[in-house]
Order: structure tokens, then sequence, then C-alpha cells
């Protein structure tokens, strides 16, 4: 199996890193006063819950992910892009360890780890 590196530069490992509950999650945050962006790592940890919030858009940049969206599963790979619109319930499961960028129209949606 084909090892997947961390295709982030020092900038974005250098900003302020999520608060998130789930171990094998990592994220790095960037926000303005309407949105937030989060340059996201993710092990292959099995299933993330149906959950539901704000307008999600989305990139995988390296790895392989099972996504489902309104009851529709499909799975992404380097270059694949989502929308998930307000209120739609969705779920992830991390197949390889995964790099995706995800944009959310929250810019409180998560919050800095506090060190």
């Amino acid at each position: 199996m084909e090892e997947i590196k961390n295709p982030y530069p020092e900038m974005i490992m250098n900003m302020p890193e999520i608060e998130i509950p789930i171990d094998g999650i990592r994220g790095w945050l960037l926000k303005n006063d309407t949105v937030s962006a989060v340059f996201f790592e993710l092990e292959p940890i099995g299933k993330i819950p149906d959950h539901s919030h704000c307008d999600q858009w989305g990139m995988v940049l390296e790895g392989k992910m099972r996504f489902t969206i309104d009851g529709e599963t499909k799975v992404y790979t380097r270059g694949d892009r989502y929308f998930i619109p307000e209120g739609i319930v969705h779920s992830a499961e991390f197949i390889t360890k995964c790099y995706v960028l995800d944009f959310f129209a929250d810019p409180n949606r998560y919050s800095e780890k506090v060190v």
C-alpha cells in the first residue's frame, strides 16, 4: 500500500490547531469573520457518525475516504470535491490516512486548541 505523505507546508502546520475530541484527527484553522477553513489530517479511525451543521465545501488532497451525504455514499480520492448544504445529514469513513481541506460557512465551527 502506498504511504500517504503530509502535503502541508510549514506555514500551514504553524497555524492554530483545532480543538477536536476525536483521537486520530488533527486540523489547522484559518478563519475570517464569515467562514473558516480547516486543513485536516485524518487517520483511518473508522466511521464518523451521522451529523449535520452549516454549509461545508471540501476537497480530498491525499488519501481515500467514504462519504455519505444525504443518503448517497461515494468513495472520494485525491482531487475529489464535495458540497454539503446546511442541515444535510452526512457521515464519513477514512479508508486510508487522509488530508482534506474543508471550508465551513461558520467562522466558529471549530475553536483553537488551548495549549
